[in-house]
Order: structure tokens, then C-alpha cells, then sequence
């Protein structure tokens, strides 16, 4: 009887070792190796077509077909709807709503007389039925099995022959033939390979549900995201209502595009102006508060940037931001120091970007700023004041993207002042707003205070 062959695969990245190690050696984690069992090589060898290079001007162009999810934000995001045969990772902490917003979409594309296909592999039928009878998404079109045997989803799918195919979660699904438990890297990579497969061959748009690690990235192998046509992330605090839809990868759309939705106990509720919703509980008057215009994608977004500062009471003044990018704060408090002669080398200095949103773009510069100055100075900032611009490692400010589209929202939103880098020209013009250009973080604390 012959041996049978085993080696150890890392659970993080994918990497084999032929005995155990504490460590991989590949991505560094600590014990994630795992003992699996060599499965024997399959003959897959079929009559090859010969492809002939050819110049790109003589292809055939093809535009996607996509269909309505009837959620508009979700629209936005993937790019202007769902491309039949498409396969999309939608990964979030647990407990975040993915299921709720995926069972709202299926209900959805149901009114729209498209067969809908929900698996889950965590819920029983009847858990599902009692959640959609809350959440009043039963439809006659909308299917819905409980099963971890991949094998038997796909059979099952095509007696039903679905529009849109929904599983729930890709790591509780396998296939019998692999001796690896459900959730390791084998059977991560195998199931999804399988469902891209039919989803390509029948033109079934799929959505598969990706669990995340405890530093909010998708679990299993990174070769995961690059197997599929898109990625999206649910966002949000769980203790806030507020939820986001972000799109970081996208074969047939923009990527960075995002989408907020208010969490009810009806479900989730998508927030057509959000700039108003973020900015609805801001305080007249208060030191440490700025308003700036962020870009999610194609959206201007204004948000309410807080900061505060107060003398420490520890030998190392601590330093937290939250929603901000941490290293971009703490440049943004040594040219402060530096530049401005603001002394805050035994001062706390906390930012918080309020409603829960994370902002990365250098735009957001100038904002987090003048908060953290007026928060220094305990003088509030005027309530019609927006500010937009990049701040340098010199003090100046310098131009950012698409600045049009960022003041026509401050427009709409009824701002008075838009602070703006010198160096850019404004060809467009706004009634009732004041433009004020400014070349350094000296020019744009004189102008405010």
C-alpha cells in the first residue's frame, strides 16, 4: 500500500514546507502551518487551441451588459451595476451587516424578475427565512440553500439555473475530493476557482462572502483577490450606524468608489447625500473642529475633522488618530512645531475624522491643520469655513485633484469661504462662496483667525 504524501501549507500565504515550522518562512506568521495531504496529480491535459498574436486595433470591442441591482449606491459602486458572469469578494468584520445587505440586494435583483440563488454555509433555511421576514425581502425568485458541499451547490445551481448566485461564506464551503479542512488554503483557492469557473461558463454573476483577520484584511491566500473581477469592503464602527461600501478593486468600473448606508432595524438604508448626514451633528461653535472636501472616487465627501490638544501629563506625549492617517498627523504636528512656532512637544494630540469615515488622501492636509491649531490656540474656527490642500514638510500648500467638483459640494452645502492652495486656478465660478487662495499654513492661519 502506497505512503501517503503529506506537507504542511501555510494558512496566511499559501507557503509549503515538507515539515512543520513555528514560523513561516514565507509571510513570517507564526504557527499557521498546517499538515495536508498531497492529493495525486490529475490528468487535465485536453486538445489545445493555437492563439496567433494579433493587433489590438482589429479587436472586436464589447461592452458589458450590466443590470440594475435596484440599490443605487451599490450601483455607484461596482462601477453602474452588475455584469452578468462577473465573480465579486465582498469581505467585512463580523457582524458588520454583510449578510443583511447582501440579502437586501437579492431581493432587490428579485423584483426585477431575476432568479437569486442564496447559499450559506452558516445559517440554517430557516435563520435566513426569519431574517428576511424582518428585513421584508421574501420573493418568490429569491432561493435559498444551506450548504457547505460545494459540489452539491453547483449541482443545485444549475437545476435552478440562477441570474445572480450568492455564498456565504467561501470559507465554509469545500469540495469532498480535498482531504484539507474547509477554510484552509486549498480549499479556499479550489472553491474559488470552481465558482469562477461556472460563473464564466453560465454567465452567473456570483457574490462570495470573505471573511477578514483581526487586522481587517481578507483571510486566506492573497492570490484570493486576484482570482476575482472585484473586491469590495464593508466598513463601519458597529457601534455607529453608519456603514460604508468600498470598492478597492474593480474590472469593469472605477475602483476607490464608496457608498454609505444607515443601519436600522429594518435594515440598511442607503444615504444619498452623505456630506449632509456627516456634518448634521457638527457644533456651532467649538474650538478644533474643520470641515474638508475628501474624493471617494468620483464623490466629493465633506467631513467634519476634530482635534484636540492639552498638555500631557506623561513624560512621551501620546499621539492617536482615528479615521486619519496616524503618520500623516504626526508629520503635519512637526512642521506645526517647526514652521509655525507652535509648541506642542508636551501636548496630547488626538484627531478624529467624525461618522466613523477613514480618510488617506493628502487633501485632508490643510484641514487637519487648522483643527489642530485651533484646538492649540482655543479659538474656533468660522462655521462657513472650508478647507482644502496639501500640506508640505516647508509649511506650503500645494494643489490637489479634481478641486471644482469638491467646491461645487461646499457650495451645495451653503459654505461661505473655501480655503484653497495659491498655486491652483479656479476657471469655474461659485456664487455666494468666497474663494481665498493661500501659499502657506502661515497665510491660511491668518486668513481664518
Amino acid at each position: 500500500m502506497a505512503k501517503t504524501k503529506t506537507q504542511y501549507v501555510c494558512q496566511a500565504c499559501g507557503h509549503i514546507e515538507i515539515k512543520w515550522m513555528g514560523r513561516c518562512p514565507g509571510c513570517g506568521e507564526w504557527n499557521t502551518l498546517v499538515e495536508e495531504t498531497v492529493a495525486p496529480m490529475r490528468s487535465t491535459a485536453v486538445a489545445a487551441t493555437k492563439a496567433s498574436p494579433q493587433p489590438i486595433q482589429s479587436i472586436p470591442a464589447q461592452t458589458e451588459q450590466r443590470f440594475q441591482t435596484g440599490m443605487t449606491e451599490c450601483d455607484w459602486v461596482l462601477g453602474g451595476g452588475i455584469v452578468p458572469g462577473s465573480l465579486v469578494l465582498i469581505g467585512g468584520d463580523p457582524g458588520i451587516g454583510k449578510s443583511t445587505l447582501l440579502l437586501q440586494l437579492s431581493q432587490a435583483i428579485a423584483s426585477q424578475q431575476k432568479r437569486v440563488l442564496y447559499v450559506s454555509g452558516e445559517e440554517s433555511a430557516s435563520q435566513i427565512k426569519l431574517r428576511a421576514e424582518r428585513l421584508g425581502t421574501v420573493h418568490d425568485e429569491l432561493y435559498v440553500l444551506a450548504e457547505t458541499d460545494l459540489d452539491l451547490v453547483i449541482e443545485s445551481a444549475m437545476q435552478v439555473k440562477p441570474d445572480f448566485l450568492i455564498v456565504d461564506s467561501i470559507q465554509t464551503v469545500f469540495r469532498p475530493s480535498l482531504t484539507s479542512a474547509p477554510g484552509s488554503v486549498a480549499q479556499v483557492r479550489e472553491c474559488t476557482g470552481m465558482l469562477l469557473r461556472v460563473a464564466k461558463s453560465h454567465n452567473i454573476a456570483t457574490f462570495i462572502v470573505g471573511h477578514v483577520t483581526k487586522d481587517g484584511a481578507l483571510a486566506g491566500p492573497r492570490m484570493l483577490e486576484h482570482m476575482v473581477d472585484a473586491v469590495l469592503y464593508f466598513e463601519g464602527e458597529r457601534h455607529h450606524m453608519y456603514r460604508v461600501l468600498r470598492a478597492v478593486k474593480n474590472r469593469f468600473g472605477s475602483t476607490n468608489e464608496l457608498a454609505v448606508f444607515e443601519m436600522h432595524d429594518n435594515g440598511l438604508q442607503e444615504v444619498s447625500n452623505p456630506s449632509l448626514l456627516f456634518l448634521s451633528e457638527r457644533q456651532t461653535i467649538v474650538p478644533g473642529s474643520a470641515v474638508v472636501a475628501a474624493m471617494e472616487g468620483r464623490r466629493p465627501l465633506l467631513l467634519e475633522v476634530q482635534a484636540l490638544v492639552a498638555p500631557t501629563g506623561f513624560a512621551t506625549p501620546r499621539r492617536m488618530a482615528t479615521g486619519a492617517d496616524y503618520t500623516r498627523v504626526n508629520m503635519l504636528l512637526a512642521v506645526l512645531e517647526r514652521r509655525m512656532g507652535m509648541q506642542v512637544q508636551a501636548c496630547d494630540a488626538y484627531v478624529n475624522v467624525a461618522g466613523g469615515v477613514r480618510v488617506d488622501e493628502p487633501a485632508v492636509d490643510l484641514g487637519i491643520a487648522m483643527a489642530l491649531v485651533s484646538s492649540h490656540r482655543d479659538r474656533p474656527l468660522a462655521r462657513g469655513d472650508i478647507y482644502i490642500g496639501e500640506v508640505g514638510l516647508t509649511g506650503e500648500v500645494r494643489t490637489v485633484t479634481r478641486l471644482a467638483e469638491r467646491l461645487r459640494e461646499a457650495q451645495k452645502l451653503g459654505f461661505q469661504r473655501c480655503v484653497i492652495p495659491a498655486g491652483q486656478t479656479v476657471t469655474e465660478s461659485f456664487p455666494g462662496v468666497e474663494i481665498v487662495p493661500v501659499q502657506t499654513l502661515q497665510d491660511a492661519m491668518l486668513r481664518a483667525f
